[in-house]
């Protein structure tokens, strides 16, 4: 897997397509769930693609403070239902809180995670700072990785 991040800008067209195709594959068919997952939060995020052959099979969106928290911000992680057995969301989260420390060093990071991943999240330093709320027609909890 092969990791890269760029601003909305420095998107090609090719990658944001790729992008939406996977988010839309992963959250709204799989999931079943409908909901509004273009936004203008796209616009001001940074765009973690992780890529075999030059084909996106994971991603996550990354916020800089005072966009979507007063901290730092990870989300839409999601992973090729194929690539989830070779720990490709793992990685992916390590590089978005690597990226996330060296530009935004001392500041945390806030999450909003469905559920059933918390324990996912909890392995790398995420704790729970609210009760489990519904977004969407699922399960979340906010989480926090302290600076």
């Amino acid at each position: 897997m092969e990791y890269s991040i760029k601003s909305f800008d420095e998107l090609t067209p090719l990658e944001l397509y790729q992008i939406l195709k996977l988010r839309e594959e992963v959250f709204i068919v799989e999931q079943n769930c409908v909901y509004k997952d273009i936004d203008d939060y796209d616009l001001r995020a940074y765009h973690l693609m992780g890529k075999i052959n030059n084909d996106i099979q994971a991603y996550a969106r990354i916020f800089s403070p005072r966009i979507k928290y007063p901290e730092c911000s990870i989300g839409r992680v999601v992973v090729r239902k194929e690539q989830r057995l070779n720990f490709y969301g793992k990685s992916l989260m390590q590089v978005a809180i690597k990226f996330l420390n060296e530009k935004f060093s001392g500041v945390s990071i806030v999450i909003s995670a469905q559920l059933y991943l918390k324990k996912f999240y909890e392995e790398f330093g995420f704790k729970a700072i609210y009760d489990v709320y519904d977004e969407d027609g699922i399960p979340h909890i906010k989480m926090i990785l302290d600076a």
